[in-house]
């Protein structure tokens, strides 16, 4: 597996933006990844709150310069990078003044979540993939970490899942446990149908009474991750649904259980 190509997406990973377990999650996988003779690219959004100078982000002009489609408008999609020191990985990070710019993640400074988190969830998942086509680069693994990465299943198994680039990756999603009910509202279905996408499309992030992220996510991905100990309920019943792989959370190595995790599906798909 030393060549296997892995894509990292995650909303959040040290030391850039430190909100909950993900950060650290992140970070240890992203490091056992390079250790292990793999390629890897990671994926996160510019938020706001993170210190470009401290970081030493700069803009990747190659990269930037696409137009993101998010509800009929166009938003320009700027792509910066910046080095882990201890590994010498590099992480790039999706920005835009629009959605990224303000000093807070989610929320405002009352605890309301931000109206248009659907349309930054929607331009970050795709601006990821549009990304990635830009790197010329295919993905043996995209592994995904948040709710704000959610969409990203959804898309490489339908409206890009006749691209080349995509057609033979596997993808996994981590769910946490996460306060995601408010962060998306009722409009949410209209503004993340992209392309040729229906409203049927998304029939799978909606229970009726509300959005539920997580188990859209789950409906398309090949193989699900317990990123936390403790999950809801409701997803823990959505996967008990789905028959497909599981990795239960790993209390003393989650990174390292992971990347056994993607050896699993890559070497279903040879015995497939």
């Amino acid at each position: 597996m030393s060549k296997k190509k892995v894509l990292i997406v995650t909303q959040e990973m040290n030391p850039y933006t430190a909100l909950s377990e993900m950060s650290d999650i992140t970070l240890k996988l992203a490091q056992n990844i390079h250790d292990n003779g793999m390629e890897i690219r990671i994926l996160m959004p510019r938020f706001g709150t993170i210190n470009e100078r401290r970081h030493r982000l700069h803009e990747v002009v190659r990269l930037s310069g696409m137009n993101i489609i998010v509800d009929d408008d166009d938003f320009p999609l700027i792509i910066k990078v910046a080095s882990l020191q201890e590994t010498r990985m590099q992480v790039y990070f999706l920005d835009n003044e629009d959605f990224f710019s303000r000093k807070s993640v989610f929320s405002d400074d009352m605890g309301e979540p931000f109206e248009d988190n659907a349309d930054r969830m929607v331009f970050f998942c795709k601006g990821v993939i549009e990304t990635v086509k830009k790197f010329g680069w295919s993905p043996d693994i995209v592994h995904c970490h948040g709710w704000m990465t959610s969409l990203i299943p959804l898309y490489l198994k339908t409206a890009y899942k006749a691209d080349p680039l995509f057609q033979n990756s596997k993808v996994v999603y981590s769910i946490y446990a996460d306060a995601i009910e408010k962060m998306v509202t009722d409009n949410f279905l209209a503004k993340a149908t992209i392309n040729n996408l229906t409203a049927s499309d998304l029939d799978s992030y909606q229970n009726g009474s509300g959005v539920m992220l997580h188990h859209g996510a789950i409906a398309y991905a090949d193989g699900l991750i317990k990123g936390s100990d403790r999950l809801s309920d409701t997803v823990l019943q959505a996967l008990n649904k789905m028959d497909k792989p599981v990795l239960d959370y790993q209390e003393e190595d989650l990174a390292g259980a992971s990347i056994e995790f993607y050896q699993s599906l890559l070497t279903q798909e040879v015995s497939e």
